[in-house]
């Protein structure tokens, strides 16, 4: 029988805590373990950041909104788990949305709070209203406007399911400035989420399965695609096993990365339009393909309509949307990355007879790796500084990368170990995304390495986040790949525009090392090929944040490339049979 306290405990629980909305807002944060939020105050939220003031959970001032948004989207690719923004209406909103749709591009668990104007002043044009809902309807995984504060805690428990749930993403809650000062009932729920309409299926069809594994035994030429997917289910391990188990050769996508170790002998490393030459010539070889958690998009299937065209098609996705979507498909299953690995590991071994195409794709991998001209001593190649810091970090560092030639290379030419290693803009490409994002990283895991590299480009849209480093004692580094110009827009003109470099080469740029400097972050500059190794090591024995300038090649492409449009085995520099 209950105690006498234990039953007014319960009755106290059921009827629930008298608390403003704001209160109840960051009650249900920390009852989701809610350790850290990202943000930046306004007219508003300023009831949420007066309760965050006596709160444990932290609110990191970032110098921009969209800076708030990727750096929760580092913390959320680093860890697994959710990240959370706060952010006031209207521009402040509407400062947010390149960072949300960046999350929904590439399936990041977000919950970012909008402030919105009181409820009366909604459809008004008052002063900093913004059309919140209708904004992100297509850049998000839902979206709510609260207008009760009794609806809050149920509100935010369901935003933590869809998020994390299925295919994930980020959500948006908007917050109507007076539901956040109203008074209301908190509860504590611990009711598990049930929505009718929102039921995703992770569990794959055994019937399915056991189609794709009576495939694999006839099959000749088999090859495995790994993308985010397995990262998002953890099926990292899983992958390697049933990699290893029937020696099938690999590629990865560019956000699968590291979901396959960089050591493995059947990795053939990344596909498509910057992959290796190995890679996208399995991929436009084989006869039967098992994609597992990439949504096949058109970096990496150049050319649908020949894409893989004499091969069976097995694809695997918890978004059933994505299935059949851009590539035809044979195996349809959809579920989880893990269960289906758990299901295809478990499955009656089968005896495969592949390995005159495993030995073809090992040999094409060793005579035509990834390289460049290592000879020149004229200038400093930006392939050996990714080279050089994946050898001083022993390829165990976080690398979070902007977007362009910088990313393309560290993807090449960084040795990925585990998932969740690269922290990059996938689907929607955004500059500026490298330096926000490695410092969510690092605040992710302090202790651990993080490295961040960056072209001269993306440095100057997001660089003021350089002020939240020393105040919260960060250790990043940041490599900044000086190029002077947007390299692979002037990449493409050279390629494809008769060299004509219209307004990618910039005729002016800041002193860097001085503009870092004025953010009281330490700034070294190299310039000398012949002193590169000795001043990166030198620069990477600096306990605390710095920017590491390196001046390189203004005329380096990144290679191989597959021309957009063309077939996959149509490579650029990658090598000829």
């Amino acid at each position: 029988m209950e105690s006498m306290q234990e039953c007014k405990d319960s009755a106290q629980k059921e009827a629930g805590t008298l608390l403003s909305g704001a209160q109840i807002v960051i009650e249900t944060l920390k009852k989701h373990g809610v350790e850290l939020v990202f943000g930046y105050p306004g007219g508003s939220v300023l009831p949420l950041y007066d309760v965050l003031y006596d709160e444990e959970i932290p609110n990191i001032l970032t110098r921009h909104e969209q800076g708030a948004v990727h750096a929760a989207e580092g913390y959320a690719k680093a860890t697994g788990r959710p990240g959370i923004v706060i952010v006031t209406s209207g521009p402040g909103a509407t400062n947010a949305i390149t960072g949300i749709a960046d999350a929904m591009a590439d399936s990041v668990p977000l919950i970012v709070f909008t402030g919105q104007v009181t409820t009366p002043g909604i459809g008004k044009d008052a002063f900093q209203e913004a059309d919140v809902l209708g904004i992100t309807l297509p850049i998000t995984k839902h979206n709510y406007q609260v207008r009760d504060t009794k609806e809050i805690e149920k509100t935010i428990d369901e935003a933590f399911h869809l998020a994390t749930t299925g295919r994930r993403g980020p959500v948006v809650i908007d917050l109507p400035k007076d539901v956040t000062v109203t008074e209301g009932t908190y509860k504590h729920s611990e009711e598990s989420v049930h929505l009718v309409s929102y039921q995703p299926n992770t569990n794959p069809s055994d019937l399915q399965i056991a189609r794709l594994m009576r495939q694999l035994k006839k099959a000749k030429k088999p090859v495995v695609l790994a993308g985010a997917g397995v990262s998002a289910a953890d099926a990292s391990e899983e992958l390697q096993a049933f990699v290893k188990k029937y020696h099938l050769p690999a590629v990865t996508t560019l956000l699968g990365l590291g979901t396959l170790p960089a050591d493995l002998d059947d990795f053939l490393g990344m596909g498509g339009m910057h992959g290796s030459y190995a890679a996208n010539m399995a991929l436009s070889g084989c006869d039967f393909l098992i994609n597992i958690g990439s949504r096949f998009d058109d970096r990496l299937a150049t050319c649908p309509e020949h894409f893989a065209e004499g091969a069976v098609i097995a694809h695997i996705d918890i978004d059933p949307a994505e299935i059949g979507k851009i590539i035809r498909t044979d195996l349809p299953i959809v579920g989880d990355a893990k269960k289906a690995l758990q299901k295809m590991l478990d499955f009656d071994e089968i005896k495969t007879d592949h390995s005159k195409w495993e030995e073809q794709c090992l040999a094409r991998k060793k005579k035509y790796p990834l390289d460049y001209d290592r000879d020149n001593m004229e200038e400093i190649k930006p392939q050996r500084v990714i080279e050089k810091v994946g050898e001083i970090t022993k390829g165990k560092a976080f690398v979070a990368t902007d977007v362009g030639q910088n990313q393309m290379w560290a993807a090449q030419f960084y040795p990925f170990y585990y998932p969740n290693q690269l922290i990059t803009s996938g689907g929607l490409g955004t500059m500026g995304y490298g330096i926000p994002a490695g410092i969510g990283a690092q605040f992710a895991y302090p202790d651990r390495e993080v490295v961040v590299f960056v072209g001269d480009g993306g440095f100057q849209m997001t660089n003021q986040e350089f002020a939240i480093l020393n105040e919260n004692h960060l250790n990043v580094k940041f490599i900044l790949i000086n190029n002077r110009s947007l390299g692979m827009v002037r990449q493409w003109q050279e390629s494809f525009y008769n060299e004509r470099r219209s307004a990618s080469v910039f005729k002016n740029q800041p002193d860097f090392v001085k503009l870092s400097e004025a953010y009281g972050i330490k700034a070294v500059r190299i310039s000398d090929p012949l002193t590169l190794d000795a001043q990166l090591e030198e620069a990477f024995s600096y306990e605390g944040p710095i920017l590491i300038e390196v001046m390189t090649s203004s005329t380096e492409q990144v290679m191989p490339m597959v021309p957009a449009g063309m077939p996959n085995d149509q490579m650029i520099g990658g090598g000829k049979e």
